[in-house]
């Protein structure tokens, strides 16, 4: 009981709720998602439900276009052989996780510009309902509070287009430059151009928002750190281009059986550092014991059932052989943090410290 108590605190995660799952692609909503609706539904206290209301199902239509952009990526990935694991709304916008962004720079450039497309559409397709309805307001008159709902859903998809064209990760201009440079510089100088830009441009959003509105700041920081993670995750990847599994691999760890039980993993976890455990059957097939697989275990009463009793999902190894890239890969396309490393087949034991009466 001790064990399940730590174990949950050390082991619990935020969630992500299931929203759809619309073309084999998942659209989740972070918890956090719902503050702009809590903030949204204070900005119009006093006004009136219906000013409410029209205010709340302004933000969503906003974020249903969000959501249309991020499958306008997905799909163009997926005509390239890359899926997408899924899209998560969060209060600053969508995040749709492709397994990998393209290798080519062609690739990437469709994939880029495939999300501010959509949104071109959406604005284009509003425009001419709204002319052919005699309903289009002149832009000299617009005022984007109290006009119609549809102009005012057209005006800020032309906002997203052009927010996201910005030339700085991790918005699509930012891709979208980088591509272009890649055609003609290799992928890491290009990427380097591509977020210094970036970076230089959140120093002005940053310093006109002290001067004008706080909310550059926030925009700023956003450009700032999204830029400098695509250039460190991409000079890591560059490193270790040529780098094997077998250079890299833990090789001090702890081996469970499967006549093991999860008390025992719960021992080791709190013990230790380690959080998942590769599982040897007798056959010498070796399949991983995550924390989430024990915490989920544990909460259901099962501490002294032997770890066999488990359906284990994390079955995937990899090679010694292998490179390091492939596991990045891997670890975009599978739900698993961590492989067991087999050679020949055969779990990988240098090192590692079985379990009792396990054979070494």
């Amino acid at each position: 009981q001790v064990a399940e108590h730590d174990l949950r605190r050390l082991g619990r995660a935020a969630r992500h709720e299931r929203l759809a799952r619309l073309l084999g692609i998942e659209v989740r909503v972070h918890a956090t998602f719902f503050l702009i609706l809590l903030w949204v539904a204070l900005q119009y206290r006093g006004q009136g439900l219906a000013q409410m209301a029209d205010g709340l199902l302004f933000v969503l239509a906003i974020f249903l276009c969000v959501v249309l952009h991020e499958y306008g990526h997905a799909l163009a990935a997926r005509r390239y052989g890359i899926q997408t694991r899924d899209i998560t709304l969060l209060p600053i916008g969508g995040v749709a996780r492709l397994e990998r962004m393209p290798d080519k720079p062609v690739q990437e450039l469709v994939v880029a510009l495939a999300g501010p497309a959509v949104n071109v559409v959406i604005a284009l397709g509003l425009v001419f309902f709204l002319l052919f309805a005699g309903q289009w307001i002149p832009t000299s008159e617009l005022n984007i509070v109290d006009s119609h709902f549809l102009q005012r859903l057209a005006v800020l998809n032309v906002f997203l287009v052009v927010f996201n064209m910005i030339p700085a990760f991790p918005m699509d201009g930012g891709r979208v430059l980088r591509a272009v440079l890649a055609m003609r510089l290799d992928r890491l100088r290009a990427t380097r151009i591509a977020a210094g830009l970036g970076q230089a441009l959140a120093l002005v959003f940053g310093f006109v928002g002290l001067l004008v509105n706080p909310f550059l700041i926030f925009i700023a920081f956003f450009v700032w750190i999204g830029a400098s993670s695509e250039s460190s995750h991409l000079q890591v990847s560059e490193a270790l281009r040529d780098v094997s599994i077998g250079d890299v691999m833990l090789t001090e760890f702890h081996v469970l059986r499967p006549s093991e039980p999860l008390s025992r993993a719960a021992e080791l976890t709190i013990a230790g550092s380690q959080k998942d455990f590769p599982v040897l059957y007798d056959d010498g097939r070796a399949c991983l014991l995550t924390q989430a697989d024990l915490i989920d275990a544990l909460r259901a009463g099962r501490v002294d059932g032997p770890i066999g009793e488990l359906t284990l999902a994390g079955c995937v190894t990899v090679d010694r052989r292998d490179m390091v890239s492939t596991v990045f890969e891997l670890l975009a396309s599978t739900p698993q943090r961590s492989f067991p490393v087999v050679d020949h087949d055969r779990l990988d034991g240098r090192g590692y410290q079985p379990g009792p009466g396990a054979a070494a």
